[in-house]
């Protein structure tokens, strides 16, 4: 076989050109945020760590959190010409401060500073507050159209990293920490983090593909875009971000038609896409979700002999929700739903209707799993003014990112808001699977896209 040669001298100058056109006319803070994207989208156990001392227990300071303090210190420069482009979304900024200030309040109450593991409680509050700061960087660092494509372009390049290390733990390399071969596997970030990460790229690939690859200026990127978000989505096996994933392409598909106009066959192609993902999770997830039609009572009667995934879900949400029905208003504190001296008056009656569940899926002194959903345990931990709040800050997203893609004045910004459309609806399916974890690339990538809803809404107000 000969040997592949290398591009012809002409093709790399042209290459290199281009990437210096791009990068030449980025602003510097959009630089920082791209090159701050590999630390935000790896996993804390590959990072190392500097232990600081709170109160009884300890903060560990990663490279992820000086990568953080670069975006804001990034974002207060560029701050220093006026904050013009946060005035199109305070319907963001408002719900969500107030949403910051009432789980403070949660996590300074009585009950909440009499818990043996307050100061724990105190850290992880303080984690949310440092990424939910990356939502009001982007529309400061992300000013045109060069700079999205910057931000993408490390978005889809690691993305691309991280469902490469996923399909070779598939087919059985052992590396950070890899799953059975042929099972969903993490990656370097862990399942629910990979997901994140992929939606960040699938969503851009969709954008790109209802609104053409010239919404960018690195649109080229975009095919990909989507062969990375698709494989990460697969290869993570969330059913939820799955069916995020659909909602969010359906979203955009509707959102695009009167700026874009998408063809039929664009159409059919999004709709391809998310017949992939499907699948794919699908074919992965196939024995969980055998194992779920058996817990309803639809698919076969053999009892389980371990751990399931959406029956133990079932029980926690059962056990979430009957602690929201006793503390209605203000919910017992903040991450106080996962304590035993709050879970255990709950027990008996989870067991007694749950009945074919394994104990070891119950919660337990030295078993808090906690609610692992996003929505219920700010019922139970903050009551309904959290969660209503928390509603507020996911409809204020969605409603920027529409009002990009309808009426932004320039292709980037309104590509950015079909984007950000798709993103936070598979995102907000993501969060059904997991509770409210402060301080993970999830995170990061939530308050990325309602960032990025807010750019592009930005320049609506410049322009409208």
């Amino acid at each position: 076989m000969a040997p592949v040669s290398a591009p012809p001298l002409p093709s790399r100058l042209a290459l290199v050109r281009r990437l210096r056109g791009v990068l030449g006319d980025a602003s510097g803070g959009a630089l920082v945020l791209a090159a701050a994207l590999p630390l935000l989208f790896l996993h804390e156990r590959y990072q190392p760590a500097l232990a600081v001392g709170v109160g009884r227990t300890s903060l560990d300071l990663r490279p992820s959190d000086g990568a953080i303090l670069a975006i804001v210190a990034a974002a207060a420069l560029a701050a220093r010409s006026g904050l013009a482009r946060l005035r199109a979304g305070v319907i963001l900024w408002l719900p969500g401060v107030a949403l910051l200030a009432w789980l403070a309040f949660e996590a300074f109450r009585p009950a909440a500073r009499a818990d043996a593991r307050f100061d724990d409680h105190l850290v992880s509050f303080l984690k949310l507050v440092e990424y939910a700061l990356l939502a009001a960087a982007v529309p400061l660092l992300v000013r045109h159209g060069r700079d999205l494509s910057i931000l993408l372009g490390a978005a889809l390049l690691w993305a691309a990293l991280a469902a490469g290390v996923g399909l070779l733990q598939l087919v059985g390399l052992d590396v950070f920490d890899a799953w059975n071969p042929g099972w969903r596997q993490p990656s370097f970030l862990g399942h629910h983090d990979l997901a994140a990460l992929a939606a960040l790229a699938a969503a851009s690939g969709v954008a790109g593909v209802l609104a053409g690859r010239g919404w960018i200026p690195a649109g080229t990127l975009l095919p990909g875009a989507l062969a990375a978000g698709l494989a990460g989505l697969v290869l993570a096996g969330s059913v939820a971000a799955a069916g995020g994933f659909a909602l969010g392409a359906l979203a955009a598909s509707l959102a695009a038609r009167p700026r874009f106009r998408p063809s039929p066959r664009r159409l059919l192609a999004v709709a391809a896409i998310v017949a992939t993902v499907g699948g794919g999770v699908t074919l992965i997830r196939g024995e969980a979700l055998s194992d779920f039609l058996r817990f309803l009572g639809v698919h076969g009667d053999t009892q389980p002999r371990g751990v399931e995934t959406y029956s133990q879900r079932a029980v926690l949400a059962y056990i979430g929700l009957r602690i929201f029905q006793d503390h209605p208003l203000a919910g017992v504190g903040w991450q106080r739903s996962g304590r035993a001296e709050v879970f255990e008056p709950y027990l008996a009656d989870a067991h007694e209707r749950f009945p074919d569940v394994v104990e070891l899926a119950f919660p337990a002194p030295g078993r808090e799993w906690g609610v692992q959903n996003l929505y219920i345990q700010l019922l139970a931990d903050a009551g309904v003014v959290g969660f209503a709040l928390l509603l507020w800050v996911g409809a204020a997203g969605l409603v920027l990112a529409l009002r990009a893609a309808a009426r932004a004045p320039n292709p980037w910004a309104a590509g950015a808001g079909l984007a950000a459309l798709c993103g936070l609806l598979t995102l907000g399916g993501e969060w059904a699977s997991l509770g409210l974890v402060a301080g993970i690339p999830l995170q990061a990538a939530t308050s990325l896209l309602l960032g990025l809803a807010a750019t592009g809404a930005a320049t609506v107000w410049r322009d409208g």
